[in-house]
């Protein structure tokens, strides 16, 4: 009998695919970019001047996912995928917020929260009449925008067109300080006087609803007006997140060319919280 055993060499592992390895990365990054864009935070970016002169066109800031509770409007495209609002908690008054514009454009707008649930706003004369009592205004020194690409000479009314001590162009508005009753103060701006902007019907905010305004008083439009001009009373279960802090801001300069990236970067406005 040939005691002689007969051993067999372990089977050699089966080389994973390099292409399968590339697409489960590029999921997993997609899953773990969307869970941290839909429930932590989000970046947003400035196309307009409603929010001057906290809020210049072209900074980009980062968005609290959490501060109100979530809805599918937390989630990207508002997929329906949160019933109603989860972990709900209304905004204070003087948030800044992010939220879901009424149709049909459906864009994301930011605002400042003026009013909450059950409040009574008015405009008279310029300044905000809040459960009729009147909310400090008081005028501080001009605020001033330079004309650059990202704010062009075209955004800035006439009257307002102005030169600084270089003779470089900037725009030149009166800036006030506004002081709400819980201590919350903040800058707007105030044109001049606009009727249909400085003087309004009395506003009483529906439940589940708050009344927003941009800091920009005589070019927002906001819970002032009825859509499509405006905002109306806003839902709450359509704000996405408030805004916490600036992380980039340029005014336009930059080319191609590497050195432009820094000196088209207002640094000064990077880190700026809310």
């Amino acid at each position: 009998m040939d005691d002689t055993q007969i051993t067999t060499a372990p089977a050699k592992p089966r080389p994973r695919s390099e292409w399968l390895e590339n697409v489960r990365f590029a999921l997993t990054f997609l899953l773990l970019a969307l869970l941290f864009r839909s429930f932590l935070f989000s970046a947003y970016n400035i196309p307009s001047q409603s929010m001057l002169p906290r809020l210049l066109i072209g900074d980009y800031l980062i968005v609290s996912k959490w501060s109100y509770g979530y809805s599918r409007y937390s989630l990207p495209f508002s997929l329906p995928l949160i019933p109603g609002r989860i972990l709900a908690r209304d905004p204070a008054r003087g948030d800044t917020v992010v939220f879901r514009g009424p149709a049909p454009d459906n864009h994301d707008v930011i605002k400042r929260v003026i009013g909450l649930p059950g409040d009574t706003v008015q405009m008279r004369g310029g300044q905000v009449i809040l459960n009729a009592v009147a909310v400090p205004k008081e005028q501080v020194a001009d605020f001033v925008v330079p004309i650059t690409p990202s704010y062009p000479a075209s955004e800035c009314p006439f009257p307002f067109q102005k030169t600084d001590p270089r003779g470089a162009p900037i725009c030149q508005y009166p800036q006030f300080r506004e002081t709400l009753p819980n201590g919350r103060s903040y800058l707007v701006l105030d044109r001049g006087s606009f009727p249909q902007a400085d003087d309004t019907r009395l506003f009483t905010v529906p439940a589940g609803h708050v009344f927003v305004m941009g800091d920009n008083r005589d070019d927002s439009g906001d819970s002032r007006f009825a859509p499509p001009e405006g905002m109306g009373f806003v839902p709450i279960e359509k704000i996405a997140g408030k805004a916490q802090v600036m992380f980039f801001s340029t005014d336009g300069t930059a080319s191609l060319a590497p050195w432009t990236w820094f000196t088209a970067t207002r640094w000064n406005r990077i880190g700026g919280g809310f």
